[in-house]
């Protein structure tokens, strides 16, 4: 048997697996490789902290996932063009999530498959341990719930976090003792999960991106009107919103309404350009 089985952090570059990472440093637990998984479309915020968090990383690297056997033109290099291309929207708009398992758990898992430390441990019969930064917090006792019992041959996952009892608020305050900002919520910036404050915060930049991604997508919907699925009235306390992010923009002027029409009738040749 190894003597210690390699330990490999998930890093998503948001407040959770930050705070983790911070933690186990700052207790002398072993970390041997953080990994951050580029999907080439996280928000503005996440990129800029992403050079400031390396500061408390002795050794990191970054993947991306590489396509193969493009079925469409152009190739895409990123989500983002991944849904242009295709002319469709995220798989969490159609109630699934498989944008992590393509864009974040497969490039690490294909990066360490390579990676001698833990060739050496799979060779000797260990598992390589995972980190993951699942909080207490409801949102992640569904997303853990639904990890949970997952076996692998090749990994034993570690939930730091749940170990310590930690919510969100918790997180935060960890970094802020760290005396490092904190970062914004890690995802990409056209993501159905997203809430309405969070739109308003996007980029000009990234807005065109998503009223492109709507328009392009729009002939193929059936059973929903776009990124945010379905109009949300506002009972119990939710805020109302419709189900597509481009018509939110609309109402609450975040684009010009004559720049979403150029959008959505150029949307063809826009894909071109982009």
């Amino acid at each position: 048997m190894v003597e210690r089985a390699p330990v490999i952090a998930a890093w998503g570059a948001g407040v959770d697996s930050t705070a983790m990472i911070i933690e186990l440093v700052e207790r002398g637990e072993p970390i041997d490789m953080v990994l951050f998984a580029d999907t080439g479309s996280e928000k503005t915020d996440t990129y800029a902290f992403i050079p400031v968090f390396r500061r408390w990383m002795d050794r990191h690297d970054v993947v991306r996932y590489e396509p193969r056997n493009f079925k469409h033109w152009p190739p895409y290099d990123s989500l983002g063009t991944n849904m242009l291309t295709n002319a469709t929207l995220p798989s969490k708009a159609f109630g699934r999530g498989s944008c992590s398992l393509k864009w974040k758990v497969a490039p690490q898992d294909k990066w360490t498959a390579q990676w001698a430390p833990a060739i050496r441990c799979w060779g000797e019969g260990g598992r390589v341990v995972k980190l993951i930064g699942y909080d207490c917090s409801s949102a992640d006792q569904r997303r853990y719930a639904h990890a949970e019992g997952y076996a692998d041959p090749r990994y034993d996952y570690r939930y730091p976090l749940r170990e310590l009892g930690w919510t969100r608020a918790d997180c935060i305050a960890r970094i802020e003792r760290a005396g490092l900002p904190v970062p914004p919520k890690s995802s990409c910036f056209f993501c159905p999960a997203m809430r309405p404050h969070e739109a308003d915060a996007l980029s000009k930049d990234e807005l065109r991106t998503i009223v492109l991604m709507e328009a392009r997508a729009k002939p193929r919907l059936r059973t929903i009107d776009g990124l945010w699925r379905k109009p949300v009235v506002g009972r119990g306390g939710a805020t109302p919103r419709p189900g597509n992010i481009t018509a939110y923009i609309r109402q609450h002027g975040l684009l010009s309404p004559s720049e979403v029409d150029r959008i959505v009738a150029d949307a063809p040749l826009a894909l071109v350009a982009f």
